[in-house]
């Protein structure tokens, strides 16, 4: 074991070239399962190479706590259904941001129970010890702070996600000065902290940044809320290598300092695909979460729209040389992928020509209709961006719309006074005929109405995804005979 000792940070090097590779395998669905395979490789060598230098590690607790770890992901990743898959992301997050509070905690209490030991008596006992620098309690000021923000943050974002009860979305005049009042207290005692080391400060900083974290996020429309996901996974990596400089972990550095940039990266194209400032999102209010009026306040306009049936939207469909299929969140909550995957197999095998539309932030999380499609098994290829196939609507013969809502809204191109305006979406309405699949007329996540559904070319086919997509599969065969 001398010799893992001795190594230590070459070994490091190698799992932090590991963790790029990791990310450089998860830009693309084709390298995805080799990026995965690279990250869990490079945690392996992280964990054993720490577990080994560690100086008097309390076996027992180490190797327990990790067993304990693997039976709760292993049992969790076998049973999470893919539709939950963006609540368990934030509550994963959550738990990294929890980690370096007790981290930072347990760092504080202990270097504590030395300075009262005093220096002679730990002389004595072969133990060698130097006082917290200023340095040391800045580190642990940041990580302290991020973590516990993080943590209540995500907490709050995984019952929004889950749609639990007691997530409930805030607002009023009072939140951004209660917002403010808070964050500037839990500086000061955290500036107190570091320059005194008083634990009474240190513990109402910890006190008081959890309280943000709640207040921070609860406000946030669920529009915003696949940035919010993006931003705490950021947050997330922050707080571990602000942890990593405290407890002099370089692997611990390198990892956070990667998952914070590139989940920085991914919350600003996420924002930039919402045409949406980062401070906007959080600081600004939430993006919807009540309808937009229609038109002066209490007064209700009543617009009329097509309706038809799965029978008459599978004979389009068969009838058709090309067609786009949008999918939103509707055809999550459906679990309808597969019924989708089974319905191109078959326009495929009577000639029509089928790909998949997939607008960057549509789902409750970044990529969540593309790991729902690859989980049918839908082919890589037939999977386009935005930016891919927008140019292609307007030849298009039918676009299939699935549970999908603001992100094909006109209204973000056409109306200067929308919340959405002047966002990028998928041009579904340059089609010539548009099939949209819906529960019914209500609003989507972000709470306005959507022009698209009241368009002469469009027709609303009302339902469960699941169950429509299998009529109209049903339907085709028919005509098909």
């Amino acid at each position: 074991m001398e010799f893992i000792r001795d190594y230590a940070d070459w070994f490091y090097l190698i799992g932090a070239v590991l963790f790029i590779l990791t990310l450089r395998g998860l830009s693309g669905p084709k390298t995805a399962i080799a990026g995965n395979r690279y990250g869990m490789i490079a945690m392996a060598i992280a964990v054993l190479t720490t577990f080994f230098v560690a100086d008097h590690p309390v076996i027992w607790m180490i190797v327990g706590a990790m067993i304990l770890g693997a039976i709760v992901g292993i049992a969790r990743a076998r049973t999470v259904p893919m539709t939950q898959m963006p609540e368990t992301v934030a509550l994963m997050h959550s738990l990294v941001g929890l980690a370096a509070v007790l981290i930072a905690i347990a760092a504080i209490i202990h270097n504590n129970k030395l300075v009262e030991l005093g220096p002679e008596l730990l002389a004595t006992n072969g133990v060698s010890f130097h006082e917290m620098s200023k340095v040391h309690l800045f580190e642990l000021f940041v990580g302290c702070f991020v973590g516990a923000i993080t943590f209540t943050a995500s907490v709050f974002a995984y019952g929004k996600l889950a749609a639990k009860k007691w997530a409930k979305t805030i607002s009023g005049g009072w939140v951004k000065p209660v917002q403010a009042l808070i964050f500037i207290a839990m500086l000061g005692f955290g500036i107190h902290f570091f320059l005194s080391g008083s634990m009474t400060s240190f513990w109402a900083m910890t006190a008081l940044a959890l309280a943000f974290g709640w207040v921070w996020i609860a406000p946030v429309g669920g529009g915003d809320m696949p940035v919010v996901v993006s931003l705490l996974n950021s947050f997330s990596g922050w707080a571990a290598a602000g942890i990593g400089f405290t407890l002099e972990n370089n692997m611990l550095i390198v990892a956070g300092s990667l998952v914070g940039s590139s989940g920085a990266i991914l919350s600003y194209i996420m924002c930039k695909a919402m045409n949406r400032s980062i401070i906007n999102v959080l600081f600004g209010g939430a993006m919807g979460g009540a309808a937009a009026p229609t038109a002066g306040a209490g007064e209700q306009v009543q617009r009329n729209y097509r309706s038809g049936s799965a029978d008459d939207a599978g004979f389009l469909m068969s009838n058709a040389d090309s067609v786009v299929i949008v999918p939103g969140y509707g055809m999550a909550q459906g679990r309808a992928q597969n019924a989708v995957k089974e319905l191109a197999n078959l326009l495929k095998e009577q000639g029509v020509t089928v790909r998949f539309a997939i607008h960057p932030v549509a789902g409750r999380m970044p990529g969540h209709m593309n790991v729902l499609l690859a989980e049918a098994d839908v082919p890589y290829e037939d999977i386009l961006e935005m930016d891919e196939i927008n140019s292609d609507f307007p030849a298009t013969d039918v676009v299939l719309v699935i549970g999908a809502n603001d992100v094909v809204n006109p209204a973000a191109k056409d109306d200067p006074n929308s919340p959405i305006y002047g966002m990028p979406i998928l041009e579904a309405h340059k089609a010539r005929t548009i099939m949209v699949i819906k529960r019914s007329m209500a609003t989507g996540y972000a709470g306005l109405d959507n022009d698209l559904f009241y368009n002469d070319k469009t027709m609303m086919v009302f339902g469960d995804a699941k169950k429509v997509v299998e009529d109209m599969t049903k339907a085709i065969n028919g005509t098909g005979h």
